[in-house]
């Protein structure tokens, strides 16, 4: 065969075709832009988030580091710092178990040592000053230093008091640097940093007696960097095991670890639900782009077949066909992808706030987004493939029509093979006609319907999953009343004992205000009770030193009504005239994120006996009196019925009237209690001031505030999904525009026939608008139908992995969008034919010459 250099000739074409169909040009470069701008706004926001989350959530949990050693030694260190697994080792030491200069009563202040590596995984960068060198010189955050009224200098001098291994210790520094406090970071916890030459100069008082007695002096925290983040947990298990140590909590060479949360990519990769999720969502934009641009070109083939089986007739061939469309797409795509590429990154940027503004964690977090190369990158190729996939097919059509069958195109009949003749007894009826006209060409019938259905599917999906938030879940879990208040350490540090009870004047202050309905008294108190050990049986998780007899610690509660009603019950049962009797007691079992009571971590079994020993404040350790009951249940220990600062083994609750019996002084850990509706604010505005003036070591905390976060979160998905939900809704119009423009056009001769033989104009508008009602009830059928489908695909298994969610069924977004459609549906024809009907019928039934 011989070879003809005709590339120009065919580019003179596909360009000529090209500058011929302006409509099509714009409305496809729309569509091209608006897919662009669907992955871009995407991608912007998944990295940007991610990015932003992680950020934020690092400052909120104090560090970079992906995983950390907790409690250990300088020799634990020293033998686990050059494992080859670790890039980088942060060494950072408490210097003493709490700051007790009573500036911190209601923001804990932490008293550090970090090294460099330490500095920089703990994000401190310093505003003013130097790093800490000698023995006397610290830094600090700025809002600790406003706390203890210190100027923002260098030089000025601060005095600390110290707790030391139990002893009270003063001690006066020289501030030599501060860093501004980061919003996002824990509000209620300071840091001050001490040198390397305060470390060695106070050696023997520095010495790690943790595992003897848990006080936090002294101890190290490694914080490690590997290569990257992925298995964080199984390297960290590593580094621990291979370096001589163990990972069971009773071995004595056990090492406490944990990885860092903030690091989302590791919690993403390990998350078969969110993996689906987000690739749903980018199937669902690439269907969605894919369906208007192959629409376009589509049609835009069909109309133009007679141009197409000419160039065949005058020896084009079908590559050459094909090679022409193709070009068509790569310069509408060079057109639309940059538009949709910076309008997506401003949308996406614009919408990035909105995902975080609504969360108490990083609600106060800088949102900074650079334009990464891989957002545009990532957002061109799905477009292009979009574009290039959607061309394919009507690229072959054009491709492998015969000459005559061009020639011989009307709208719809392309079909091979012999054509019916339909008879009909009732004449022309315009809902028929209207009907077998949307019948003709099937395939862009159902195309149309899927593009307009999606934009509401996705809305109807955002709409589920907003609704799905449970409010009493995500408030239950650590508010089972209206108010809690309590010492300003219970909420800090939690709660000892008399040193920071719950006072009664306190009590009463909230008793008397208008508004009051119910409260109950918390008791509890740490040393208290103890209980013999048991055989195979781990308790609650933590490390237990028994006493001189060998028993262990176990924590007992005594509530009052109203929070004793709140307990939940998870097994046995939750009889209040048996526990009245002080025969029977509830075990405490911890409850995970879902709720889901930790069974394996109970000691005892319902309808088993357990001896409490009580020591009764006696001077002689030795001497105390025991009290047996029966198991009458397992009840979930939250937030909001537990909380002393100590080790123990298990938890118990008990009617207070029964607690106050066993203990010489019972001392009132915290208060519940409920208030109208319409004066729940008036009690906060009393709490906040009262707690501020009056009692100022009182503190409170309420559920308004988190019921706020969650509203907040609501609004949050309702206004991404609704925004993403309007522009694929666009792209369906446009897609629902631009098939009637094509029919409209592409039946013209077809029209003036019908009207030559006495169709009037408006039983033509009539048949127009029918097809218009039939999309709208075609969409409407689709949209109900597949929107039911998402929501129990996609929303209902996105619910269950989130611990406040309960997965409802909706539908009414949709119900509520069909009169526009509707609206849609009648406007639309009319206004395409009014504006293309311009031409006589006697000029219309000559185009086809």
């Amino acid at each position: 065969m011989i070879k003809v250099k005709n590339s120009k000739a065919v580019r003179n074409l596909s360009d000529k075709s090209f500058k011929a169909n302006k409509v099509r040009n714009i409305i496809a470069i729309i569509a091209i832009s608006l897919t662009t701008l669907l992955f871009t706004s995407l991608f912007t926001m998944g990295l940007g988030a991610m990015d932003s989350l992680q950020q934020a959530t690092m400052r909120q949990v104090g560090g970079a580091g992906q995983g950390y050693l907790k409690y250990i030694n300088d020799e634990e260190f020293n033998h686990i710092k050059d494992h080859p697994l670790i890039k980088e080792i942060a060494y950072s030491r408490v210097l003493s178990g709490k700051v007790t200069n009573e500036q911190f009563l209601k923001r804990k202040t932490e008293f550090w040592y970090y090294d460099d590596v330490g500095l920089k995984l703990g994000l401190i960068e310093l505003e003013k000053g130097h790093k800490p060198v000698a023995e006397n010189e610290v830094i600090a955050d700025s809002n600790t230093l406003q706390l203890l009224g210190i100027p923002l200098k260098e030089g000025a001098t601060l005095t600390l008091k110290l707790k030391v291994h139990g002893k009270m210790v003063q001690r006066e520094f020289i501030l030599s640097g501060w860093w501004k406090s980061d919003p996002a970071a824990m509000a209620n916890v300071g840091q001050i940093i001490a040198s390397k030459a305060y470390v060695d100069a106070h050696a023997e008082e520095l010495r790690n007696t943790y595992k003897q007695d848990h006080d936090m002096t002294g101890v190290i925290t490694a914080e490690i960097m590997f290569d990257n983040s992925s298995n964080m947990r199984e390297n960290l298990n590593k580094v621990i095991t291979e370096s001589g140590y163990s990972l069971d909590k009773n071995a004595p060479n056990f090492i406490n670890s944990n990885v860092n949360w903030a690091y989302l990519s590791n919690t993403f990769s390990s998350n078969p639900g969110t993996i689906f999720a987000l690739a749903s969502g980018l199937l669902l934009i690439m269907l969605t782009g894919y369906l208007i641009i192959y629409n376009i070109f589509q049609i835009s083939v069909m109309r133009d077949i007679r141009f197409y089986g000419l160039l065949k007739t005058v020896g084009t061939t079908s590559r050459q066909i094909s090679r022409i469309i193709r070009r068509q797409a790569f310069i509408l795509s060079l057109i639309g992808v940059p538009i949709g590429l910076l309008v997506g990154f401003l949308v996406g940027k614009s919408l990035i706030p909105l995902l975080l503004m609504n969360t108490s964690m990083h609600a106060n977090a800088e949102v900074t987004i650079s334009p990464s190369p891989w957002i545009f990158i990532g957002s061109a190729l799905f477009a292009v493939m979009t574009v290039m996939i959607s061309a394919y097919k009507p690229s072959r059509i054009a491709a492998t029509v015969s000459p005559i069958e061009a020639v011989r195109y009307v709208d719809g009949a392309t079909k091979k093979g012999k054509e019916k003749l339909k008879k009909s007894t009732n004449g022309a009826k315009m809902p028929l006609m209207a009907r077998v006209n949307l019948g003709r060409n099937k395939k862009r019938t159902t195309l149309v319907l899927l593009s307009l259905s999606l934009g509401l599917v996705l809305l109807n999906t955002t709409f589920t999953l907003s609704q799905s938030l449970d409010m009493n879940k995500y408030v239950s879990r650590n508010h089972d009343t209206d108010f809690l208040i309590a010492h300003a350490d219970y909420f800090q540090e939690h709660f000892t004992g008399p040193d920071n009870a719950t006072t009664e004047s306190y009590i009463q202050a909230v008793q008397a205000q208008p508004g009051f309905e119910e409260g109950g008294r918390l008791y509890s108190g740490r040393h208290v009770f103890t209980i013999g050990y048991k055989e195979n049986k781990e308790g609650k998780g933590e490390i237990v030193t028994p006493d001189a007899r060998g028993n262990l610690s176990a924590i007992t509660y005594g509530l009052e009504d109203l929070p004793l009603h709140r307990l939940k019950l998870i097994d046995g049962e939750l009889n209040y005239g048996k526990l009245a009797s002080g025969k029977y007691i509830l075990e405490g079992v911890r409850l995970d994120d879902y709720d889901n009571p930790e069974m394996k971590l109970s000691v005892y079994k319902v309808g088993e006996k357990v001896t409490l020993h009580n020591y009764m404040d006696t001077a002689n350790a030795q001497e105390y009196t025991s009290h047996e009951f029966t198991v009458l249940g397992h009840v979930g220990v939250k937030s909001s019925n537990s909380g002393v600062a100590v080790a123990s083994y298990t938890d118990f609750y008990l009617p207070a009237d029964i607690y106050k019996t066993l203990v010489k002084k019972p001392v009132v850990m915290s208060y519940a209690f409920n208030v109208s509706d319409s004066k729940e604010k008036t009690m906060e505005s009393f709490l906040k001031n009262y707690s501020k003036a009056e009692e100022p070591m009182m503190d409170y905390r309420s559920k308004s505030t988190v019921i706020a976060e969650l509203s907040g979160m609501q609004k949050t998905i309702l206004m991404i999904g609704g925004t993403l939900s309007i522009i694929i809704g666009v792209i369906g119009i446009l897609n629902f525009a631009n098939a009637l423009l094509t029919s409209i056009l592409t039946r013209h001769q077809e029209f003036a026939i019908l009207q030559s033989i006495g169709m009037t104009n408006k039983q033509l508008k009539t048949m127009l608008i029918y097809e218009g009602m039939y999309y709208v009830l075609g969409t409407s059928i689709c949209s109900i139908l597949l929107g039911s489908l998402f929501s129990v695909l996609i929303a209902r298994p996105l619910s269950t992995q989130i611990w406040f969610m309960s997965y409802k069924f909706i539908i009414w977004p949709l119900i509520l969008v069909l009169p526009v459609l509707l609206a849609l549906g009648i406007c639309l024809p009319l206004a395409i034919y009014s504006l293309s009907d311009r031409k006589t019928i006697v000029e219309r039934l000559r185009t086809a010459e």
